[in-house]
């Protein structure tokens, strides 16, 4: 019986694994890496994160060296609009015969479409065009049509309701006749709006040229940018 005893309790003592001396301090040096060394991925994001910001520094660094060349192409488009609405101006008062206000008139004229078609030419052209990657005929038609729109229309509708008032007010016109007012400033004001076929014609020129130019300047913009990524 203590021969079976002795055999029975080696067998449970040969069945049963020790426990290795080696698992603990395993475990320990894992939780220490663990907490007192950053990880891999963390160092990774780091490191790409740093990329990044280079490369958008990179990027708004030329996107500002060829801001320049658009800002004067938009102050020359600007300052062709606010002359033309000083040509306008004159045009109109010496049809309407009004000598009165002319700082007035030719200040309001020369400044308002000078300014509509700076903010209009950097939103809706220069902004779009690097934001959302608008098409070549896209932007030659957006540039156009602000030269139209800013240049043509906004500087007779100014020029004709300033000036057609001081000549109601100043009696300079014979006024017109009841239910006819606006066939009689029409018929009054056709040699006028004949003349701004002329101007018409040069900003729609105008606008074809600097949307070309802007478009331009976007691609050689783009070439620059892609390859340093």
């Amino acid at each position: 019986m203590a021969a079976l005893g002795c055999e029975t309790g080696a067998k449970l003592d040969s069945g049963v694994e020790p426990a290795r001396a080696e698992e603990a301090p395993k475990d320990v040096k894992m939780t220490a890496y663990m907490h007192g060394q950053p990880s891999r991925f963390l160092e990774d994001a780091k490191l790409r994160r740093q990329m990044i910001i280079e490369i958008i520094g990179k990027k708004f660094e030329c996107l500002k060296k060829e801001m320049i060349p658009n800002m004067y192409h938009i102050t020359l488009t600007a300052t062709t609009a606010g002359c033309t609405g000083i040509f306008t101006n004159f045009t109109f008062r010496n049809n309407f015969k009004v000598k009165h206000d002319a700082l007035k008139t030719y200040a309001s004229l020369a400044t308002v479409p000078f300014l509509s078609t700076m903010v209009a030419h950097k939103l809706l052209v220069i902004d779009a065009l690097y934001s959302d990657n608008i098409s070549k005929e896209n932007c030659v038609f957006r540039s156009s049509l602000i030269g139209i729109v800013c240049g043509v229309l906004q500087t007779n509708s100014l020029a004709f309701l300033k000036n057609g008032r001081l000549a109601t007010k100043y009696h300079t016109i014979p006024l017109p006749p009841k239910g006819r007012v606006l066939l009689h400033w029409m018929l009054l004001c056709q040699t006028q709006v004949k003349l701004m076929v002329i101007p018409l014609v040069f900003h729609i020129a105008m606008g074809v040229i600097s949307g070309l130019h802007y478009y331009t300047v976007f691609e050689s913009t783009l070439e620059k940018t892609v390859p340093e990524e």
